[in-house]
């Protein structure tokens, strides 16, 4: 019996020492929570947002409270792997780490780390963990040179990704040994910018120089690397992806030196290096031109020209005779003009078969080429949302470019509730509903759409209202199709409207999705009190929404803000008071500290869900410095002298959006 006890006790040891193996963690010494904290509460919905919000290509990176977190996943493996082991990552980092701060975890398709310190585009030199084959290579020289050649060139293609991937992913042919190949795949998170991702990746990979074990993985917290002598990734779902593998290269021998009776000597090189290469090549183009058009197509770009045959054969079905579109608006007539944006006038039409239309007349400072915009249309158009206005297809005559939109009846929501009126037609239930379709607007534009896309303009006067009064964002895609003075983390020239705009974006050009969700709590502001964010009516004092609304609730009496035709009507008054709480939230000064859409549409579809307390809004500042303006003396400035628009002016937004990965 003892020794049976023995062998079951080596077992159980041995398994575990494997399973801590295959998934290492590390939990960091940055203090701890309680359970039952706030602090635990945003941990498990951080967590919970990571899985359920998991973009295409295998990252979402999100904030809840003072907890940031960012989970990555293989980019060989799909979405509903890549979901699974996130939320298998999610429960086992919280028994692995019990009440930690700070943590990470790795599994074998996807890695998952949070902490209360910033993390979002940072590089971190934590000491990658190393996980290896202790099975040598023959001619040690030899393969250490193949390998470091291979990841060399992936590094290289990672490092030059998008904002949405960073992988490089392929294989080499060996040179003098047992194994004829290696194969390797190389990744980073694509919030890191290209030279990080380099840095990263030269950084782990220092930790395999001095091995020749013929399989590795370094896993580091910004990236990783694995390289086997034997295929391990899906090239299938890579090229769904856009991913160009890096194809086996000949390895190089040195003089003549050849082993007789091996299957590599010069006979068979010919064969293996010519002649299947060439043949293969052909098949490969004949299958490709087959199985690709019929292939739903991933953009790696934001540029990538339309060449496949369904591409284009799509870009052609939008696009309308110009001279029925001139004819629909009466020639662009004053009496059929619904408005005037940053990007052109709009014009209400009618088709010759009866279909009304709402026609945008664009600007004429685009640079690019007739096919770029007409591939920039085929990507927006196919942007499909209940909460979005429906592009409909395009118009070209020499200078001329209009967009043809789906026809919304019921015009802006600015029209109803800043409306003494007409605000009537707007019961709780029906704000409600608008509150919650934009939210699912701005997650779909952030997370869920194949595009990635901040808006920069949410407003009420951007929220158009169906025939049954549901909330259709408009402007949402066209900085697309003009030529922008702008990074991925900041812009030279402010866009947006007064007021809408987060501190960060306004004074020093910094925007991300957190400032859509900023633009989004002013908005559920505005939907709840009726009156506009730059002032409030009947306040002698003149005080902006945001700093009355935070003095309303710093005393207990949030209520107060609420329309008068709202709070007097059916409804929780308990529920408006709730929203009135979510639109701080948003609306909070630090951008880390902001929710995002994804946390903000859990919180408005569970009420019951805890609500943290929301700290002081952005350009709120106390009454003893007496009165001020909804924006600071200091941002009025810092935004006059980026967009040379005068204090006067409200409105600044020459372009409304931007695609830009979510931080």
């Amino acid at each position: 019996m003892y020794p049976v006890c023995m062998i079951l006790v080596i077992i159980i040891y041995l398994s575990s020492r494997a399973k801590a193996q295959e998934n290492p963690f590390r939990c960091t010494s940055n203090g701890s929570y309680r359970n039952n904290s706030t602090y635990s509460a945003n941990l498990k919905a951080l967590l919970h947002s990571l899985s359920a919000n998991m973009s295409d290509y295998g990252f979402h990176s999100a904030s809840v409270g003072a907890v940031n977190g960012l989970a990555l996943c293989r980019a060989d493996q799909t979405l509903e792997v890549c979901r699974a082991c996130v939320e298998s990552a999610s429960r086992q980092v919280l028994q692995s780490c019990p009440r930690a701060r700070q943590a990470a975890i790795w599994y074998q398709y996807c890695s998952l780390r949070y902490s209360n310190d910033p993390i979002h585009n940072t590089q971190t030199e934590d000491r990658p963990y190393l996980l290896r084959n202790r099975q040598n290579a023959t001619n040690g020289d030899a393969f250490k040179e193949d390998r470091a050649r291979l990841l060399s060139d992936l590094t290289a293609q990672a490092a030059n990704g998008t904002f949405q991937l960073k992988v490089g992913a392929g294989a080499r042919n060996l040179s003098h040994s047992d194994f004829d190949t290696i194969y390797a795949l190389v990744q980073c998170t694509p919030d890191l910018s290209s030279e990080d991702c380099r840095r990263c990746l030269t950084r782990i990979g220092q930790s395999l120089q001095s091995y020749i074990w013929i399989g590795f993985r370094v896993l580091g917290s910004n990236c990783i690397i694995r390289y086997e002598v034997k295929g391990f990734y899906n090239e299938t779902r890579l090229r769904e992806l856009g991913v160009q593998l890096v194809a086996s290269q000949p390895a190089e021998t040195k003089g003549n030196n050849t082993i007789p009776g091996k299957k590599d000597d010069n006979t068979e090189k010919v064969i293996i290096f010519i002649v299947v290469p060439v043949g293969a090549t052909l098949l490969f183009a004949a299958c490709a031109t087959i199985i690709f058009i019929k292939r739903r197509m991933k953009w790696s770009s934001a540029y990538k020209i339309a060449t496949s045959a369904d591409d284009i054969c799509n870009v052609e079905s939008l696009q309308y005779d110009f001279r029925s579109i001139r004819a629909a608006t009466n020639d662009f007539s004053e009496a059929n003009k619904l408005g005037q944006g940053g990007f052109g006038a709009v014009y209400k039409g009618k088709l010759q078969n009866g279909k009304e239309i709402a026609v945008k007349r664009l600007s004429k400072d685009s640079s690019q080429g007739n096919v770029e915009f007409k591939n920039e249309v085929l990507l927006v158009a196919k942007l499909q949302h209940r909460n979005l206005v429906k592009l409909l297809g395009f118009s070209m005559e020499g200078t001329e470019r209009v967009l043809i939109y789906e026809f919304v009846p019921n015009a802006s929501l600015d029209k109803f509730i800043y409306d003494p009126v007409r605000s009537s037609q707007l019961d709780w239930d029906r704000r409600y509903t608008i509150i919650r379709g934009v939210a699912k607007g701005l997650l779909y534009l952030h997370e869920d759409s194949r595009l990635k896309i901040i808006h920069r303009d949410l407003k009420a006067s951007n929220v158009l209202l169906d025939g049954d009064m549901n909330p259709n964002i408009a402007d949402f895609g066209m900085a697309r199709l003009f030529k922008q003075d702008e990074t991925q983390a900041n812009t030279s020239k402010i866009v947006g409207t007064y007021g809408y705009m987060s501190p960060e974006y306004a004074m020093h050009g910094m925007y991300s999705n957190k400032s859509d969700v900023y633009s989004f709590g002013v908005l559920v502001l505005e939907i709840l009190s009726g009156q506009r964010c730059a002032c409030v009516e009947n306040e002698e004092n003149g005080e902006d929404l945001l700093t009355l609304t935070w003095k309303k609730w710093s005393e207990g009496t949030a209520a107060d803000m609420i329309d008068p035709v709202v709070r007097n009507g059916a409804g929780s008054e308990r529920d408006m008071v709730r929203c009135i709480h979510i639109g701080l939230l948003c609306a909070q000064e630090k951008a880390a500290k902001r929710p995002t859409m994804a946390l903000v549409a859990l919180m408005l579809g569970r009420t019951k869900m805890s609500l943290p307390a929301p700290s002081e809004p952005a350009f709120y500042m106390s009454s003893r410095y007496g009165p001020v303006d909804s924006m600071s003396q200091y941002s009025k400035d810092s935004l006059k002298s980026r967009t040379g628009v005068s204090e006067g002016s409200l409105s600044v937004n020459d372009v409304s959006i931007t695609e830009l990965y979510p931080r």
